[in-house]
């Protein structure tokens, strides 16, 4: 008999590649991958055992798509790595009788507002949010929360439209950019509206978490965020060490806990922010799905958790690999342009990818590319990455930055720069 076959719904882009690509390859070296989306990029297509073509803004299209395949093929999992497709993939999985968390339960993580409300209702540590219609009740929201607040879209990911305003002028600028700022389409999917929050301080961290059932879930990797400009909510790298304290404190696996309770989740390996505030850890979001920015990547180097077979196993019901079996450290760093135009020229040196320590170095730019700084640079801005490997934290914070010095850049600023509407 063949093997039953996994549905992945979304592989990402033509140009997800850089991103994309460890994931599918470890989740495609333990099942059968059929792809259902609309099309098969071509990076993706070696991993794939099959394909369903479907158009995944439309659910009833992935329905019908799907109960077709399925007709005379047995399929042991339905997974998505896309905060796109959570809430679909979870619909799915509940039709089809397997494993997954349920449609509910995933759509209060797309739903930051829903989130919000769940865990303030189940008394665990997250910040006031309030939602707004309009710049006018925006204002009025942070005047009750108190200055500073963040603005966000209730449904995007990737720090889109996410900004820390100080006055009120401040949040009316920010409620426009929260109400129109999209990143890869997401647009397409979940709600539309904005939230005034509680602005939090403290280090920001996210907990890779294994949910094996109700009420057990378990931590397995912490990732810290590496400093970042004053004036941008962007993502500037990570640092994943398996000799990290917080892997064993218990506070943070309280709230963690309690945000999985909270939210009515059951089966998933998720990515959850939280900010380590003066009071405790407090939550900022819970991402239904594997982290993104290479994060699994460095989980399996520093710990030797392959956290999308993990993803994999859950999804079909197979009990998964947990235990670590490396004591090391990852790390990657984006670089963002420090000002805005156009790039003239961008380059590791020759040699780079030969040091040990560098386990990859991606150009994401070409010259001639108009590129924006922070505070209005987002993803899509992002001029490089690099992952290194070592065998502490400090060590690879260090590696970061000697890989950093050797990067060449030169961006042309334009005599009179008109305002950056991104």
């Amino acid at each position: 008999m063949p093997a039953p076959f996994l549905l992945l719904l979304g592989a990402g882009g033509h140009d997800s590649a850089p991103y994309r690509e460890s994931v599918l390859a470890r989740i495609a070296a333990a099942h059968s991958v059929v792809l259902v989306d609309a099309a098969v990029p071509d990076w993706a297509a070696r991993y794939l055992a099959g394909h369903i073509e479907a158009d995944l803004t439309d659910a009833h299209d992935v329905a019908a798509a799907v109960k077709t395949f399925t007709a005379d093929r047995d399929v042991s999992g339905v997974m998505t790595y896309m905060e796109h497709h959570v809430v679909t993939s979870a619909v799915l999985a509940q039709q089809l009788g397997l494993p997954g968390s349920s449609p509910q339960a995933m759509a209060a993580c797309r739903d930051k507002g829903v989130t919000r409300r769940l865990l303030d209702r189940h008394q665990v540590p997250s910040a006031r949010a309030l939602e707004a219609d309009d710049a006018v009740q925006a204002v009025a929201h942070a005047d009750t929360i108190g200055y500073p607040v963040v603005v966000k879209p209730r449904a995007m990911a990737g720090s889109a439209g996410v900004v820390r305003a100080d006055t009120a002028s401040e949040v009316r600028a920010a409620y426009e950019r929260a109400s129109h700022e999209t990143v890869l389409g997401l647009d397409q999917y979940g709600p539309a509206g904005v939230l005034v929050e509680e602005w939090l301080d403290g280090p920001e961290i996210s907990v890779e978490t294994a949910v094996l059932g109700s009420g057990e879930a378990r931590i397995l990797a912490v990732t810290r965020k590496l400093p970042t400009p004053a004036g941008t909510t962007q993502e500037y790298g990570h640092v994943v060490a398996a000799s990290d304290p917080l892997l064993t404190d218990a506070a943070l696996a309280r709230v963690i806990q309690g945000a999985v309770d909270a939210l009515g989740l059951t089966c998933a390996v998720l990515c959850v922010e939280v900010m380590l505030t003066a009071s405790g850890p407090r939550i900022v979001e819970v991402n239904g799905r594997l982290g993104g920015d290479l994060l699994p990547l460095l989980v399996q180097h520093a710990l030797g958790i392959d956290l999308a077979q993990v993803a994999a196993a859950l999804a079909t019901g197979v009990p998964p690999q947990l235990e670590p079996t490396r004591q090391a450290a990852a790390a990657i760093r984006f670089a963002y342009p420090e000002t805005s135009g156009v790039l003239e020229r961008i380059a590791f040196p020759p040699g780079l990818h030969a040091l040990p320590f560098v386990e990859r170095a991606v150009i994401s730019q070409e010259a001639g590319s108009r590129v924006s700084a922070p505070p209005h640079a987002t993803l899509s801005d992002r001029l490089a990455h690099w992952v290194v490997t070592g065998e502490s934290e400090a060590t690879c914070r260090e590696l970061l930055d000697e890989v950093a010095s050797h990067l060449d850049i030169s961006i042309a600023t334009p005599a009179h720069a008109a305002s950056c509407t991104r």
